[in-house]
């Protein structure tokens, strides 16, 4: 998928995702380089901690509201236009879906595969129940 340049309509993006999911959340990517990655995702369940091995990762809130947690932070109430960051290693997650659809952008430093998820408790999911890719656009 490598792009010298494009432009993306997020809302457009955004306003495809199904209504559900039978993964947490369901993805598309926009960019895929080595460098760095960028996908637009909604997010369907509350997320359980977790945290990725490979890559930092910016979060860019595009619509709805959520209580997120990163590192040794209470949960905070998340909402549109807020941009959050963690490095690679730092456990995060949704504790709650406050206003959906919950629609992020994301940038992950370098590119995230997306196998990389490691589930605090293992017991909470696999790559394989925490994210669906599709291209919706």
């Amino acid at each position: 998928m490598a792009r010298d340049y494009a432009v993306f309509d997020i809302n457009a993006i955004a306003g495809n995702f199904p209504a559900s999911a039978e993964t947490m959340l369901i993805d598309t990517r926009l960019t895929d380089e080595a460098e760095a990655s960028s996908r637009v995702f909604r997010v369907y369940t509350p997320l359980p901690p977790h945290y990725h091995a490979t890559c930092d990762e910016y979060l860019f809130v595009v619509s709805g509201r959520a209580r997120f947690f990163m590192g040794g932070m209470r949960p905070f109430e998340v909402g549109p236009g807020q941009l959050l960051f963690f490095k690679k290693n730092i456990v995060h997650g949704a504790t709650e879906i406050l206003e959906a659809p919950l629609v992020f952008l994301s940038v992950d430093t370098p590119r995230r595969d997306p196998r990389d998820i490691i589930f605090v408790n293992p017991a909470d999911g696999t790559p394989d129940t925490f994210i669906q890719t599709r291209q919706l656009y």
